[in-house]
């Protein structure tokens, strides 16, 4: 999670160098550390000005859970935004019709489902966190948002290997750490987005697949 700090020391070094910031923020209602589950992260646009160069991605893939569909928008500084106009509109046109009004139901009708979702995710979450927490070697960040952890294995060097002996020994798929940079050959990816009925005895099949590895 990017703090106001975080956000704020990105932005003056944005504007001291005229750099382009490019904010991801596809995931902000998944967040866990609110009073009010659904409350939108602090977006880095409560820090900037119409005159900076700021680009907001957004997205209906995660919160709404249109993955697939493509369908989001950008904020972004007026003259940017002009040519992106451009580019869509000889590119792509617009989004199909259907993932439009699949859209506007989401935002119309979507948030009693959105609160239902995160309580699920965040009860996942705590399941996962727990159970890796008893997993010899591992230990574990853990994520204010989202739905993926990324432990780290004490002694492992080969995350891909270590994968793929899992999914074929136990059918249980992970994400190898090393397919996001060189520095996380000791870590595994995991999504707890599945339903506990898969999470719980995926867990177990990784305990006892780590216990003899």
């Amino acid at each position: 999670m990017a703090t106001e700090e975080d956000q704020r020391r990105l932005l003056d070094f944005c504007r001291e160098h005229g750099l382009w910031l490019l904010a991801d923020e596809v995931y902000d209602r998944l967040w866990y550390e609110t009073e009010v589950l659904g409350t939108p992260v602090p977006s880095i646009l409560r820090l900037a000005t119409r005159d900076d160069a700021v680009v907001v991605a957004q997205s209906f893939s995660k919160t709404y859970c249109m993955t697939g569909w493509r369908i989001g928008w950008l904020i972004a500084r007026a003259d940017l935004a002009a040519k992106a106009t451009q580019l869509n509109e000889f590119i792509i046109s617009h989004a199909p019709s259907f993932t439009q009004k699949a859209a506007e139901t989401a935002l119309r009708d979507g948030e009693p489902e959105i609160a239902a979702m995160l309580a699920r995710l965040k009860a996942n979450r705590d399941f996962c966190l727990e159970a890796l927490s008893r997993m010899p070697r591992a230990t574990i960040p853990r994520p204010d948002g989202a739905f993926y952890l990324f432990p780290r294995i004490e002694g492992l060097t080969g995350s891909f290997e270590f994968c793929r002996r899992l999914l074929m020994e136990t059918k249980v798929g992970l994400a190898p750490g090393v397919a996001f940079g060189a520095g996380a050959r000791a870590r595994f990816g995991s999504a707890y987005a599945a339903d506990r009925a898969i999470l719980e005895p995926a867990m177990e099949r990784l305990h006892s697949f780590l216990s003899g590895y």
